[in-house]
C-alpha cells in the first residue's frame, strides 16, 4: 500500500492499498517500509518496519496504528512511504485467481504457440486487469507502441495460466 496521510490525532496512518482487496494487509502485523521514490531536498529517515497494532478498513482505504508512529506529526511524515508485507502473509488465492506478482515474468504464447512476450506489469482498468508484455523482438529504447503489447486478462483471451511452467496461453 501507499501511505497517503495521517488520520486522527494519535498517530494513525491512512493507507491506499495496492490491491482492490486489502485482506493481505490485515493478515500481517509486520509491514515493511520503503521511502518515497523522490524524497526531495530533505532526506528524512523512515522506520524499516512497522509493527501494526490495529488495522481496519475505512472507506476505500485502510487506517492503521503502528508502534513506531507515536503521534500525528510522525504519521504525517510517513506520507508517500510504500508498505509491503511478507509473501507468507498473503491469503491463499482461489481457483482461477492469481496475484499479480506471480504473473510478472511469465512467458505468454498465443493459441498457435507463437511467443507474444513476457509479462512486465499489469494494469487495472476497473473492469478487469490487463497484461502488459514486452515483445520478444523489442529493441532496447524503443517506444512502448513498438516494444509492448497489452492483452486483457479475461477468459476470452487467456486460456491457461500455468505458474509451474511459467507460461500463459
Amino acid at each position: 500500500g501507499l501511505v497517503i496521510g495521517a488520520w486522527g490525532i494519535k498517530g494513525e496512518i491512512r493507507v491506499k492499498p495496492f490491491s482492490n482487496d486489502p485482506k493481505a494487509l490485515f493478515s500481517s502485523r509486520r509491514w515493511f517500509v520503503r521511502p518515497p521514490e523522490t524524497l526531495g531536498p530533505t532526506r528524512q529517515s523512515y522506520p524499516p518496519l512497522l509493527r501494526i497494532t490495529l488495522a481496519k478498513e475505512h472507506g476505500d482505504g485502510v487506517v492503521a496504528t503502528a508502534q513506531e508512529i507515536p503521534d500525528r506529526s510522525a504519521a504525517e511524515r510517513m506520507r508517500g512511504a510504500r508498505l509491503f508485507i511478507a509473501r507468507s502473509s498473503f491469503p491463499t488465492a482461489g481457483d482461477g485467481e492469481y496475484y499479480w506478482i506471480d504473473l510478472i515474468g511469465l512467458a505468454v504464447f498465443n493459441r498457435e504457440g507463437q511467443a507474444l512476450g513476457q509479462v512486465i506489469d499489469l494494469l487495472d482498468t476497473g473492469a478487469h486487469s490487463v497484461l502488459r508484455l514486452r515483445r520478444p523482438d523489442a529493441v532496447d529504447g524503443a517506444p512502448p507502441d513498438q516494444s509492448e503489447r497489452l492483452i486483457p486478462f479475461v477468459g476470452a483471451y487467456v486460456d491457461d495460466v500455468n505458474l509451474a511452467a511459467r507460461r500463459i496461453t
